[in-house]
Parts: C-alpha cells; structure tokens; sequence
C-alpha cells in the first residue's frame, strides 16, 4: 500500500508543478486601446493610405510560429530567433494592411541590424492580410480583447526573462505603445511611427520604458496637435518621450507604402536602429 500511496503522490506532484506555473493563459485577456478603429470611417484617413504593390519576400533566417492566447485560442507570428541564445526581442508590430512580406522583410532588416536580437513579427489579424483600403479600414476594427490577447500571447512567447523593445507604423505603431504597457517591467524599449497615442494618463503611469515617437508634420491623420497632446500626457505620467516631426504626410515610412519619403524614412531607421541598440544593449 505504502508503495502505492507513493507512485500517486509522485504522479500528483509534477501536475500540481505544472498547474501552478506561469502561463499566458493564466492572465485575463486585457483591453487594450485602438483608436485606428475610430478612424476607419474616415474616408480622408483612409486614402491616406496608398495600396501596396503585389511583392514576395523570401525569408532566409524567419519562420512561421504559433503561440498561445489567454483566451484559449492561438495567434501566429513570423518568429527571427538569434544566432546565439538570448534574452533580448523585438517585437514587430504591423501597419493597417497585416502580416505581409513587406514587414517580414523590414523584421528581418531589423534583425540583421541589431545581432542577437529575437525578432518576432505579430500577426495581429490572424493570418488575414489586406490589400486594399476597404480591406484594410475593416481589419483594423479588429476586437479590443482579441488584439490584447494577441499580444499577451506574444509577450508570454519571449519568456519571463525576456527584454522587450516594440516597434510598428501606423496602427501598429498604436500597437507597440499598447505593447509596452501590456509588457510591464519586461519593457525595455518602445517606438511608434505616428501610430494613435494612449490618452489615459494612469496607463502611461505604468510603462516601464521611455518612447521613441516618429511623426509626420504633415500627417492629417495623427497631426501635430495629437503629438503635442501625447508629449503634455507623458509629462503628466512622468515618463520621458522623444519626438522626431518630419516634414512629411501620414505612413511616409510604412514598408508597404510606395510612395515612402526615402530620405526621412532612411533617417527615421537609423535613429530607430540606434534607439534600439541603446535599450537593448544589441
């Protein structure tokens, strides 16, 4: 009987181990702010966004993963793991159109840039990709509680351990500020390119990073006034924040834009790239 008595608690014991560790899965699904989905009704907001050309990009170092959400489902992400073990990951954020291969190719850039960096793309749309403006304003109305999920499970994926920068443009810019705060005291980084700002003072209280803002003057969509609103916000919350206006029209350095203002969005990477290193120490 002893032996018995035993054999379960040694069964017993591992799943009670397993029950009680940290998951992605464990957390209630936050809501996080989208304020691009206010937008999307807006058809002047909407032709500010010129249709990407059909391309194809074949990735040597990235793959396809999976990962799991706090609301018992999966998301998907296009995952650059680093050459040598590390702690350290970016998380790539979308514009309004999806997961293409525009921003696989600029996630891979990105990787080959920083060294040693985990890059992780998130499909925020899961798997869906747009490729018109009606396509696209209807995928960023995108449910609050799935697209915080998503980026729990995302964050969940790096590991406990793990420091993480955040970048996106347009509404993925909104969503690498969103990112951040979701990260906690994970977050070591974060950059939006003129991407919805959070309004609420008491979230950005909770951030655990500086940001790095990249915005267009002549951006109708997020305009000076928003940025300027976004700066007094931070103030207010105590958190530091840097502002680069360039002389330029709203998604002047989406990857998927081809119309993007060479010239300012080579200038926005490499301040974006040396933002980067610093906070990630790559």
């Amino acid at each position: 009987m002893k032996k018995i008595v035993l054999f379960v608690c040694g069964l017993v014991a591992p799943l009670i181990s397993f029950a009680q560790a940290p998951s992605c899965c464990d957390q209630p699904v936050a809501q996080v702010s989208n304020d691009m989905a206010l937008l999307a009704s807006n058809k002047s907001f909407v032709m500010l966004h010129e249709e990407p050309l059909p391309f194809t990009y074949q990735s040597v170092a990235g793959d396809m993963v999976k990962f799991k959400t706090p609301d018992g489902t999966e998301a998907n992400g296009f995952l650059l793991k680093a050459k040598n073990p590390s702690n350290k990951w970016l998380l790539v954020y979308q514009e309004w159109w999806g997961l293409n291969d525009y921003i696989k190719q600029e996630a891979e850039k990105l990787y080959n840039d920083l060294t040693d960096v985990n890059v992780l793309a998130v499909d925020m749309y899961d798997g869906k990709v747009a490729t018109t403006r009606e396509e696209a304003s209807k995928l960023v109305q995108a449910p609050r509680e799935r697209l915080g999920a998503i980026m729990q499970g995302a964050i969940a994926y790096a590991g406990p351990q793990a420091q993480i920068a955040s970048v996106g443009w347009c509404f993925g810019g909104g969503m690498s500020l969103q990112s951040a705060i979701l990260g906690g005291k994970q977050t070591v980084g974060c950059v939006m390119y003129y991407g919805q700002p959070e309004k609420n003072i008491e979230r950005l209280k909770t951030l655990n990073t500086d940001v790095l803002g990249i915005f267009g003057a002549k951006d109708s969509g997020i305009p000076p006034a928003t940025v300027a609103e976004f700066e007094k916000n931070m103030k207010e919350a105590g958190k530091q924040t840097t502002i680069k206006m360039y002389d330029a029209p709203h998604a002047f350095a989406n990857p998927s834009n081809p119309g993007f203002n060479k010239e300012a969005t080579a200038d926005a990477y490499q301040i974006t790239l040396d933002y980067l290193k610093k906070r990630l120490k790559a």
